[in-house]
């Protein structure tokens, strides 16, 4: 009954997130979202807000609200994937801003096998950015190793691959040390 009780109300305060956030109101927005990390920071919905606001805020150019609110969920969520999602999303952030040991420091965090791809090839992004071409070839292949052949986001990581001079054959894709199918 009380968890049954909590998702009912975390939900409430979620759409009001939601309303909040799509109709650009920042104090109701930062309220509501205040209201459920204060009372609700357990449930699935606080998680879910505190994506929202981040992108709500860094829509609206409040980076440090967005990166306060990406934080938060980074740290508190209770759902494995929602925090790796938020440490991405933060760590494009940090990339905007310039701050990229910052950036390499939320990914390097732990987090569950199924972003391993999506971690490995925002590292190799944010290692291009500092102009570190053999540690980006690495975490690329690395990405495009641990991505399903048929997807679609696989041929932009191939993209950067050859932008880098790098190419994605079978010897590339074994030397980035991982498994995964090769092109």
């Amino acid at each position: 009954y009380w968890q049954n009780r909590q998702a009912i109300q975390g939900a409430a305060l979620y759409d009001a997130v939601e309303v909040a956030a799509r109709s650009g109101d920042q104090a109701r927005m930062t309220q509501a979202f205040g209201d459920l990390k204060g009372k609700y920071a357990g449930t699935a919905q606080a998680g879910h807000a505190g994506l929202a606001v981040g992108a709500a805020q860094y829509a609206a150019g409040s980076i440090d609200a967005a990166s306060e609110a990406l934080t938060w969920v980074a740290k508190e969520a209770g759902d494995a994937g929602i925090k790796a999602v938020a440490r991405l999303r933060l760590a494009g952030l940090l990339m905007d801003q310039g701050k990229f040991e910052d950036a390499l420091r939320e990914l390097a965090v732990s987090h569950p096998v199924e972003f391993d791809a999506a971690f490995a090839d925002r590292r190799g992004d944010v290692l291009v950015l500092q102009d570190k071409r053999q540690e980006a070839i690495s975490e690329l292949r690395k990405a495009y190793a641990a991505m399903e052949p048929g997807l679609e986001y696989r041929r932009m990581v191939e993209i950067k691959l050859n932008s880098l001079g790098a190419s994605v054959d079978a010897a590339t894709v074994a030397s980035a040390g991982v498994t995964g199918a090769a092109k």
